[in-house]
């Protein structure tokens, strides 16, 4: 599933492509779910002709501002994505929209599992669901006390906390397991157990790991060699860390969690 690293290197490169280009044409396929609260066909009416001026995100939500409104607003759900091209023959499987830009580029959104989202709205940022997310990690992280309050008032385990996105948009599963494991602190302690210290090292490395992946545009195979991401996957029982230590899977917060006995406490 796209987390906010992946969703802001679609952005980055959706502003790039489009940014102060104009619609030409809009393509839909039918689809109630993918599609919420607005037909394909208003959708498509809404975008033709209108020029793209930016692209933002939040969490892992994303939204054209355009020089009228409605504004578009997608969400990649777990099989979503941006694509780009320029012939017919490149348009990706499953796609949902097809924006036609005057410089010829296409922009697509294909979501094989229809988990996805396309939203067309007057006031992103004040709708739900941009209204109902929490701090941003890359753009607002809160600051320790503010996070130190956050946490105190929640008896769930900190990572079903990290993975609420009404506290920390945009931090999905592997996210969490890596801030956990190198801030050293067991996934199923309750979030209010933290000490002040252990909250600074939370936020320390969250804001650290997020402003590594986008740095690298989400490309895992840039990430550091001793992170806890390249051994999590897969529930293999004999998984060890760069480091040789052994990795435990179990289930927190109704998630697949993969974590370090031995270094977190």
């Amino acid at each position: 599933m796209p987390e906010l690293p992946e969703v802001e290197s679609a952005r980055r490169r959706a502003e790039a492509a489009l940014g102060g280009r104009r619609i030409l044409d809009v393509a839909t396929v039918p689809d109630r779910i993918v599609f919420a609260g607005v037909s394909p066909a208003r959708f498509a009416t809404s975008l033709r002709g209108r020029r793209v001026e930016s692209v933002h995100r939040k969490g892992k939500h994303l939204w054209m501002q355009l020089d009228e409104r409605p504004f578009p607003l997608f969400h990649f759900g777990m099989t979503g994505s941006f694509q780009f091209y320029r012939t017919l023959a490149d348009r990706p499987r499953f796609w949902k929209v097809e924006l036609l830009m005057e410089d010829g580029v296409r922009l697509a959104m294909p979501d094989a599992r229809r988990f996805g989202r396309i939203r067309l709205q007057h006031e992103p940022e004040a709708e739900p669901p941009l209204s109902e997310l929490g701090a941003d990690p890359l753009i607002d992280p809160p600051s320790i006390s503010e996070m130190a309050v956050m946490l105190g008032r929640r008896r769930a385990p900190i990572k079903a906390a990290l993975l609420d996105q009404g506290l920390f948009a945009g931090v999905g599963n592997w996210i969490a397991d890596e801030v956990l494991y190198q801030a050293a602190i067991r996934p199923d302690r309750p979030a209010s157990s933290l000490r002040a210290d252990e909250v600074r090292r939370l936020r320390s490395r969250l804001v650290a790991i997020i402003r590594r992946a986008v740095a690298v545009n989400a490309d895992s195979d840039r990430f550091p060699r001793t992170w806890l991401f390249h051994h999590r996957w897969g529930k293999n029982a004999e998984a060890r860390t760069s480091g040789g230590e052994r990795i435990t899977h179990a289930t927190i917060g109704g998630r697949t969690t993969a974590w370090v006995p031995k270094r977190q406490r």
